[in-house]
């Protein structure tokens, strides 16, 4: 399995083979595109990701010590977005997500290429994903 700094660094390299924000805009509606489809069943309000403009679900699950993410988006470029987080974050620890510096955002340009409402949503994603694993840790170490 690849480590989150790898993975970080293909995102990197995959978003410098375009010069052009379009082409980059484009990549991201097609990761977004391919992220799998999030069941009805977690399109909840508690789900919502509250600070984003449009209607970002985020789904976590606990399993065998590792935090697994689903979600989805009413916008594309924001599912896109929320798609990159879950293929950096998704399916690790509590603390591998707590202790990772997500180097990716700066380096490909997403935090001065978003709106600003988008540029907090990013935020606000970014903070729920570790809140979750803050609270999956917690858990964990004080079991009932």
């Amino acid at each position: 399995m690849q480590t989150i700094n790898e993975i970080q660094d293909e995102i990197i390299e995959e978003f410098s083979m375009f010069n052009d924000w379009m082409d980059r805009y484009s990549l991201l509606i097609d990761l977004g595109n391919s992220l799998e489809k999030l069941d009805a069943k977690y399109k909840v309000e508690n789900n919502l990701i509250e600070g984003c403009q449009s209607r970002v679900w985020l789904q976590a699950d606990y399993i065998d010590g590792k935090i697994v993410f689903k979600a989805d988006s009413d916008a594309v470029i924001v599912k896109g977005i929320i798609a990159l987080l879950i293929k950096v974050l998704s399916d690790r620890t509590p603390d591998e997500i707590l202790d990772t510096d997500l180097y990716f955002v700066e380096r490909i340009g997403l935090k001065e290429h978003l709106s600003p409402t988008r540029s907090n949503g990013l935020v606000s994603m970014i903070k729920q994903i570790r809140f979750y694993a803050m609270a999956f840790k917690a858990k964990n170490n004080n079991p009932q």
